[in-house]
This record gives structure tokens, C-alpha cells and sequence, in this order.
């Protein structure tokens, strides 16, 4: 089905707003999918907040255009999905990743982050990155380090002190 330029301006315009403001963007072949298997790409994407597009490559290329994620244009041939990480840097990574598991035909092409074109085999490093959740424990672990070690340090000499008359003490008994 033929869209109308009408139809084409309000995509590219679409998916240029998403890209303005997303955090990365990766760029997968989705030939031998079938239909449910790519709703199920879909819903997946949709619960981590992925925005995900089948968009003709000459028309992403114009919707790429002036965002970081031009470097994206070069990569773009064949039948591609575009899905773009909009609040989690490596949430799209992690949804191509684990659906390309199961799925040998999602094949990832090219991954954008950061106004950088990276390949396919980058994809797992981007989905290895912590999400949101994760990043903030990891830091409240480091504040809290220096506290909990200094707790320690100070609660270990009277410990030490009560083990030594305890053994004292034992010994005394035996005695």
C-alpha cells in the first residue's frame, strides 16, 4: 500500500520527533519474520518503552536528519526496523537482543548512541548498560561504602576487646 506524501511527511515528522529526543537507536533486519512474531516484537518493545518503526529507508534517512542519529543513514538498506530507546540508553538493545535469542531472523545492522554509529557486534555492550533502577543502587552502594566501612572500623576494636575477656574469662573458668 502506497502511502501519500501527506502520509509521508506526518511519518518522517513522527519518527524525527522520537529521534530527537531518544538516547540510542538500533537498526535490525527483520526478514523471515512473520506477523506474530513481529507483534510480539512490538509489544515487547511497547513494555520497555521502545518506540519501534518499519519505516522505508529513504524516508528514515529524512526522518534521521538533523538528530544524532544521522550517522544511522549510511547503515540503512534492506528492510529494516527502527527502534529507539527513549528513557533507558540500553533498553532498545536489550529488547533486540533478547528477541534476536529466540528468533534468528531479527539481525541487527547498526546501533547509534550518542551521535556514534557502532555495529552490530556492540549490541550486547549497549544492553549490558544499567537501566535507570539499577544506576542509582549502584551509586547508593559507593555513597554508602565509605559509612558502612567506617562502622565497622569502629565498632571492631570493642568486639575485639570483648572477645579477648571472653577468652580471658574461659580460660580462668578452666583454670
Amino acid at each position: 500500500m502506497a502511502l501519500r506524501l501527506a502520509d509521508k511527511q506526518q511519518l518522517v515528522a513522527e519518527v524525527n520527533e522520537v529521534a530527537a529526543t531518544a538516547h540510542s537507536a538500533i537498526a535490525a533486519e527483520y526478514r523471515g519474520l512473520s506477523v506474530a512474531q513481529m507483534t510480539e516484537f512490538r509489544n515487547n518493545a511497547r513494555n520497555e518503552g521502545v518506540y519501534v518503526r518499519v519505516v522505508k529507508n529513504t524516508l528514515a534517512k529524512r526522518a534521521v536528519e538533523g538528530t544524532e542519529f544521522e550517522c544511522l543513514s549510511e547503515a540503512l538498506s534492506g528492510p529494516l526496523v527502527l527502534a529507539f530507546s527513549r528513557e533507558d540508553p540500553g533498553a532498545a538493545a536489550r529488547v533486540v537482543k533478547d528477541f534476536s535469542k529466540e528468533n534468528e531472523h531479527l539481525v541487527t545492522k547498526a546501533v547509534a548512541i550518542g551521535g556514534e554509529l557502532y555495529g552490530a557486534q556492540d549490541l550486547g555492550r549497549l544492553a549490558s548498560l544499567p537501566t535507570l533502577d539499577q544506576a542509582r543502587g549502584i551509586f547508593l552502594g559507593v555513597l554508602q561504602a565509605p559509612g558502612t566501612k567506617l562502622a565497622r572500623s569502629l565498632a571492631e576494636a570493642p568486639a575485639m576487646l570483648a572477645r579477648v575477656l571472653q577468652a580471658r574469662s574461659d580460660a580462668g573458668a578452666e583454670a
